[in-house]
């Protein structure tokens, strides 16, 4: 008898660590559900110039031998979220792993306290809080009636501690590391609240990952200056692992640092090494 589809669900899909974590995946047997704003390469769902797309990463995820979804999803549109899931449901039938990775950077993320716009602050708890429950709301259910299911949730050092310098001088705004410290308290809520031990919650703090938003975000290099950076595939390695081997399982409810755990168990390549000149 062939083996069970398992299905992964995976926001923010189109570059970064979604697209990376998309491919890893793959590479471990999950079909992908590649679900982003920007669906074509050449698109800006936001007008900025940033590569990559749904279909991109759709087209790698099938170049691994496993079956993609691309599928249009925007963390401002609840329509949008409630439509792909519907269209998992009915293609596929199930969602095996949700990983939370998509986030909002927009207006407001690196703005100083006092210049804060209260309608900026709401678009980016909408974003990066309201969406995120209610995609999890949606999927959580069934995973609870077939009686296994795993959520992983991209947190952020943002909403962990306090930022080493202003906005725009190595730092980060409040808007977005409140967004993301109100995000990190799920995962220990649903463990509590949830304690079948085939139910797995997990926040995933990637580090500092030179994604191509964050170059966007960081145009004079301050936080890469200070923080140097891992590539998105060491994150999505560790994604990877949290969603497929069984000692996962003792990182259920808490927070793992994917750098750290990723030199560890050696899920990747030294990337702090430098090359010989």
């Amino acid at each position: 008898m062939a083996a069970e589809r398992r299905v992964a669900f995976v926001t923010g899909a189109s570059r970064g660590i979604g697209r990376a974590s998309a491919i890893a995946l793959a590479e471990k047997g999950f079909d992908v559900v590649v679900s982003a704003r920007t669906l074509k390469e050449g698109d800006t769902a936001d007008g900025r110039p940033l590569p990559g797309s749904v279909e991109t990463t759709a087209a790698e995820v099938r170049a691994r031998g496993r079956e993609a979804l691309a599928l249009r999803l925007d963390l401002l549109d609840r329509g949008s979220m409630e439509a792909a899931l519907e269209t998992t449901w009915q293609e596929w039938g199930r969602i095996d792993l949700l990983l939370n990775n998509g986030i909002y950077t927009g207006v407001g993320s690196m703005v100083e306290f006092l210049e804060l716009n209260l309608d900026d602050v709401e678009t980016m708890f909408r974003a990066n809080v309201f969406a995120q429950i209610f995609l999890t709301q949606r999927v959580l259910p069934r995973m609870i009636e077939r009686g296994a299911g795993s959520v992983i949730n991209m947190v952020s050092a943002a909403g962990l501690s306090d930022p080493p310098a202003p906005a725009n001088q190595g730092g980060w705004g409040y808007a977005y590391g409140a967004s993301k410290a109100a995000f990190h308290r799920m995962v220990g809520v649903l463990a509590v609240e949830h304690p079948n031990p085939n139910l797995h919650f997990f926040n995933l703090e990637p580090g500092f990952v030179a994604t191509e938003a964050m170059k966007l975000n960081d145009p004079k290099g301050e936080l890469s200056a200070r923080y140097g950076g891992a590539p998105p595939e060491v994150p999505a390695a560790v994604v990877a692992w949290l969603a497929t081997h069984p000692d996962a399982a003792k990182w259920n409810g808490k927070t793992v640092a994917a750098q750290k755990l990723c030199l560890e168990l050696g899920l990747q390549p030294d990337w702090r090494k430098r090359a010989p000149s």
